[in-house]
C-alpha cells in the first residue's frame, strides 16, 4: 500500500492481484430467449456455469488460489443461483486442509492502492504506520495481513485496518490463522458475487 492524499478506485478489501488471466476467457452467456428478459445480476454465472472446466477453474482461481478449492467449485457445477455458489464456497473454504490455506494465502497480498477515503491531515503518517504494521504482520504470521472491509464508509477504513491489524497482531499464530480463514472465507464471497454479477 502506497501512501496518497488522493482518493482511488472503489474500494475493495486488501487483496491479492490474482493469476494472470488465461487467454481462454469464460465464453458469452448464451443468449435469452426470444422475448425473454436477461438477469444482468447473473449473467457471470451463467457464464461460469457454461465454461469449459480449466476456464472455469481459472476464473475461480481469481476468488480464492487454492487449487484444490477452484477444482472443486468447477466440478460442481452448474449453480441454479448466487446463494448456491456462495454455500458451496463456504464449505470447500471450511475443507481447506493447512496446506491448502497456505496456497490460498500466498495468493493474497496488501492492495498497492491507497484505501479511498483517507485524505486529509494525519493521512501519510497513517499510511506509514499501516505499512509498518503489515510488515511486522507478516514477519510474526508469515502471510499477508487480509481483512474484508464490506460494510465500513470509505472514511472509515484506514482507521478500521489499522486497528484491526494491531488488535491482530496480539494474537497467537493458531487463534489468528483462524481469523484469517474466516476473513479470507468473506473476500471470496465478495469476489464470487462480483463473478456471478459480471456482463463480460
Amino acid at each position: 500500500m502506497q501512501p496518497s492524499d488522493t482518493p482511488a478506485a472503489p474500494p475493495t478489501p486488501l487483496r491479492a492481484p490474482r493469476p494472470a488471466t488465461p487467454s481462454r476467457t469464460i465464453p458469452p452467456a448464451p443468449s435469452p430467449p426470444s422475448g425473454a428478459t436477461a438477469r444482468p445480476r447473473t449473467a457471470g454465472l451463467a457464464r461460469l456455469n457454461a465454461a469449459a472446466t480449466d476456464v472455469a477453474e481459472a476464473a475461480l482461481l481469481r476468488c480464492c488460489a487454492s487449487r484444490r478449492w477452484a477444482r472443486r467449485l468447477a466440478a460442481h457445477r452448474p449453480y441454479p443461483d448466487l446463494d448456491a455458489l456462495l454455500a458451496a464456497a463456504d464449505e470447500a473454504g471450511y475443507d481447506l486442509t493447512p496446506d491448502d490455506l497456505d496456497e490460498a494465502l500466498a495468493g493474497e497480498s496488501v492492495s498497492p492502492r491507497p484505501l479511498v477515503g483517507a485524505r486529509g491531515p494525519g493521512t501519510l503518517a497513517a499510511h506509514t504506520a499501516l505499512r509498518a504494521a503489515q510488515a511486522e504482520y507478516e514477519r510474526r504470521f508469515r502471510h499477508a495481513f487480509v481483512i474484508c472491509l464490506d460494510g465500513f464508509r470509505d472514511t472509515e477504513l484506514l482507521n478500521a485496518v489499522l486497528t484491526a491489524i494491531h488488535d491482530r497482531l496480539g494474537n497467537e499464530p493458531e487463534e489468528e490463522r483462524a481469523v484469517t480463514a474466516d476473513e479470507l472465507r468473506r473476500i471470496v464471497r465478495g469476489r464470487l458475487a462480483h463473478l456471478a454479477a459480471s456482463r463480460a
